[in-house]
């Protein structure tokens, strides 16, 4: 299936067919989310209102580590079987994960002032997210370092692909060590230590911004191709 999808027309038909599927579904959990979130669900017994920043900070904080998880796959499968649409794929995902890291960021910071006290702190935790944050970034400059596109697709999948070295790190850096994060609360062996009225618009919004990065990175990477094809008549008219 992966060499079946090689060709950037027929992949781009398949993704074209499902795009308003994903758009419309995004919308709707997203409404569906941001009701729950707001209104439907109680107030923590401690945290009071101020719970609510989690129904955005633990999606983006699932997405950061999702989509960078997803630009390592594709810059191997880039390296190693040089599939044409891989490198294509993960830069198209970059920036959004870029963005969704920036979010949980800054949703973190803004529920850490009432709740420690401090907008940060060098939590194990906070900082291994700071360090994805910036491999982000080193990914995206290297990508845009080089005239040529190509010239800077290896450097970048070979940082992505050292870089995902910190994804265990951290999912485990509350195990590991003493932060001030509580231990995984949604995936655990015996179940979800989340009241249902929580854990509903928590699910609701992690599929809503699942499915909105499929719904971007769609139509980020209809512009990578055509970039791609741009390029290429260009270079093509050069040579004649």
């Amino acid at each position: 299936m992966m060499h079946r999808f090689a060709n950037p027309t027929r992949f781009m038909r398949v993704a074209n067919a499902i795009l308003p599927w994903t758009a419309g579904l995004t919308l709707l959990f997203l409404g569906a989310g941001l009701y729950q979130a707001l209104f439907a669900s109680p107030a923590d017994y401690q945290q009071g209102e101020t719970v609510r920043i989690m129904y955005v900070h633990v999606p983006s904080a699932y997405m950061a580590m999702m989509i960078y998880a997803s630009i390592a796959v594709a810059s191997a499968a880039s390296l190693i079987w040089k599939h044409p649409l891989a490198d294509m794929i993960a830069r198209a995902s970059a920036p959004i994960g870029a963005v969704f890291t920036f979010l949980c960021l800054l949703s973190g910071s803004l529920w850490g002032q009432p709740m420690w006290g401090t907008w940060w702190v060098w939590d194990a935790r906070l900082t291994s997210v700071l360090i994805l944050f910036f491999l982000y970034l080193g990914y995206i400059a290297l990508l845009n370092a080089f005239d040529d596109p190509a010239r800077g697709a290896k450097p970048a999948a070979i940082l992505a692909l050292v870089g995902a070295v910190n994804l265990p790190v951290i999912k485990f850096s509350v195990d590991w060590w003493n932060t001030l994060h509580q231990p995984a609360s949604l995936v655990k062996m015996d179940g979800p230590a989340v009241d249902p009225a929580m854990l509903l618009p928590l699910l609701y919004m992690a599929v809503a911004f699942t499915l909105f990065y499929i719904s971007v990175g769609i139509l980020r990477l209809r512009a990578e191709i055509a970039g791609a094809r741009i390029r290429n008549l260009r270079l093509g008219m050069t040579h004649d």
